[in-house]
């Protein structure tokens, strides 16, 4: 969601957190700014929308300092401006906010009521009001904000800057990430590894409740009792180098084209090329006991679990419970007596994920985690991590993300029909066979680029679009259409073929095209005939299925692509990739912000 970044040192602050903000564009964002210590007088500088416009700023009137912090915000109380953006300040303290105070109100009327006087629309701006009140009462700046987050509701990650303290900043953190950053001299604060990769690989994490404060000389940390503890400080394997565009128009494209790299790499992590065998880390749970499973995460990552459903109980023969994190805690969802719970992030500090990963512990339940961002609250939270090696997804449509999270959940179903010996030797050798083959296949498939670059001026002429599939296809048609809402803005569905005739056949006409992902498998026959029945309402269908399939079909598409032969196992993998080339191209043709979708981002911790 938003990003954070701070900085103390012996530099200028402001170049620092600018460029840190631009490292966590990917979050998503609507407005930024920064404010710095200039002889001690808080400066600010903030802008509505892209961060070229705080620089803007920036560069008209200098924010000078060596000590400041710095915030991308997207909006969650209150609109989108110059008002609402952070940093919020009084004049003796700035703050930015990740996440949400959850009784802000009750706070701003407690303030008001003595005599401080808001001036923005957002839950934000009580935690300098609050800090201020303290400090007006004869407290220092640190007791002030040990008081003031005894008070605060909520989920949230804190910057906190005081006016004349030149050698002070403080970090809090309840519900949304923060690290620390170590350098010589100089300390900085981030929301993640990524705002600080170029700056520092030395990097420490605040515990759940932990808050810090930091000088140029160091950090003490406090847990959520003000106890002094000791944090580990790791070194990141995060680099700035890693960031770039390269020769690509857009990092979603980059992303794109990384695929077969960040799938093999994902892959090697579980399959012994030697022996043609998957295994899996050792766990501190029995694979073989385990009586369910539940999967639980969100938007594509939910369809990453979604295609796992059908993969475990085919396979493993293990009933798996399936649903989207906002919803799963709220149902108060009784679970199995040695269950097994696995939640799938890319950044690993998705707030609904997390907090139903929560859930799931306090009811009894082994907790695996999926995550991209080693690092992260999920992975400290968890029993046992499996780790995506997809490397920073900076476009806020996931890609690389979503395709090496089906690679590690294939793996994990066939280690997990093994240890239940619901698959032979001969049917283990095949799946095997057929994951190995996903890197290679991938390369193949990009070269498809050209004709789905076509097709999109169709598709970009389009108000509605469908997209259908069955079986393990019906969530990559899910994830299409979503692919296609978030970077094109146009309205799209997917839908389980077999489900048309039960409503949706009736949106069907001349102006809606059908995106039909049919591979050749148990299913292809059904597909074609959904398929024909689209054709006959005057659908304009393109088919996406290899050579066979294709041909069969040749009659009734107006458009196809041809995808390789591949073991009916590993096809959603493969499929996924035209969806996102064909969602990419039209975003392009339309002239929508590819990377940065309006109102969407990328790491969303708030609940």
């Amino acid at each position: 969601m938003c990003g954070i970044v701070g900085f103390i040192g012996k530099a200028e602050a402001a170049p620092l957190l600018v460029e840190g903000l631009k490292r966590l564009e990917y979050r998503g964002y609507d407005s930024a700014g920064i404010a710095t210590l200039s002889n001690g007088v808080l400066e600010r500088r903030r802008a509505e929308g892209k961060i070229v416009n705080l620089e803007k700023v920036v560069q008209a009137s200098a924010a000078n300092g060596t000590i400041g912090i710095g915030h991308t915000r997207w909006a969650t109380h209150g609109i989108p401006n110059e008002t609402n953006a952070h940093p919020h300040a009084t004049d003796k303290v700035a703050v930015v906010h990740n996440g949400i105070i959850e009784n802000f109100q009750e706070l701003r009327a407690e303030l008001i009521e003595k005599g401080y006087t808001p001036y923005s629309e957002t839950d934000s701006e009580v935690v300098p009001m609050m800090i201020t009140r303290y400090l007006d009462e004869g407290m220092g700046p640190i007791e002030a904000v040990r008081l003031t987050l005894k008070r605060l509701e909520g989920a949230f990650a804190l910057g906190i800057l005081f006016a004349g303290e030149e050698d002070l900043l403080i970090g809090a953190r309840r519900g949304s990430p923060l690290a620390v950053g170590f350098g010589a001299g100089e300390m900085y604060l981030g929301s993640d590894a990524m705002a600080l990769a170029p700056l520092t690989k030395q990097i420490a994490y605040l515990d759940e409740g932990d808050w810090v404060v930091l000088n140029r000389e160091g950090a003490t940390f406090y847990d959520q009792d003000d106890q002094q503890v000791e944090r580990e400080v790791t070194e990141t394997a995060m680099s700035g180098a890693l960031i770039g565009k390269g020769e690509h128009r857009h990092y979603m494209l980059k992303e794109i084209y990384e695929q077969p790299q960040v799938i093999g790499d994902t892959l090697s992590s579980f399959f012994n090329p030697t022996t043609q065998t998957i295994s899996m880390p050792d766990f501190p749970f029995d694979l073989k006991e385990i009586p369910r499973l539940t999967i639980v995460a969100c938007g594509t990552s939910f369809y990453a679990g979604l295609v796992a459903k059908y993969w475990i109980e085919q396979y493993a023969r293990v009933g798996v419970e399936i649903d989207v994190a906002s919803e799963f805690r709220y149902r108060e969802a009784p679970m199995p007596d040695g269950g097994l719970a696995l939640f799938i992030s890319q950044s690993g500090e998705t707030a609904d994920t997390l907090a139903a990963l929560r859930y799931a512990k306090s009811q009894g339940q082994s907790i695996l985690s999926i995550v991209n961002v080693p690092e992260s609250s999920m992975e400290r939270e968890s029993d046992a991590v499996l780790h995506t090696h997809a490397g920073p997804e900076i476009g806020v449509a996931s890609t690389k993300a979503f395709t090496t999270q089906l690679t590690v959940l294939a793996c994990f179903a066939i280690a997990l029909a093994k240890a239940k010996g619901t698959i032979d030797e001969e049917c283990e050798a095949r799946l095997c066979k057929a994951i190995a083959e996903v890197p290679a296949r991938c390369a193949d498939v990009l070269n498809h680029d050209g004709t789905l670059r076509e097709i999109a001026l169709k598709v970009a002429e389009a108000r509605d679009v469908l997209y259908l599939g069955r079986g393990a296809s019906f969530p990559i048609a899910m994830e299409g259409a979503l692919k296609l809402k978030e970077i094109s803005y146009i309205h799209a569905e997917g839908y389980a073929a077999g489900e048309m005739k039960h409503g949706p056949i009736a949106l069907i006409d001349e102006s809606v095209p059908i995106i039909v992902i049919a591979p050749t498998d148990s299913n292809f026959e059904k597909t074609a005939s959904n398929t024909q029945e689209s054709v006959a309402r005057g659908g304009r269908v393109i088919f996406m299925a290899d050579e066979h399939g294709v041909q069969k079909m040749a009659d009734h598409a107006v458009a196809s692509v041809v995808m390789p032969q591949v073991d009916p196992f590993v096809a959603p993998i493969l499929y996924s990739i035209p969806v996102q080339l064909l969602a990419y191209h039209v975003a392009v043709h339309k002239g929508t912000d590819v990377d940065q979708p309006r109102n969407l981002a990328k790491s969303v911790t708030v609940e």
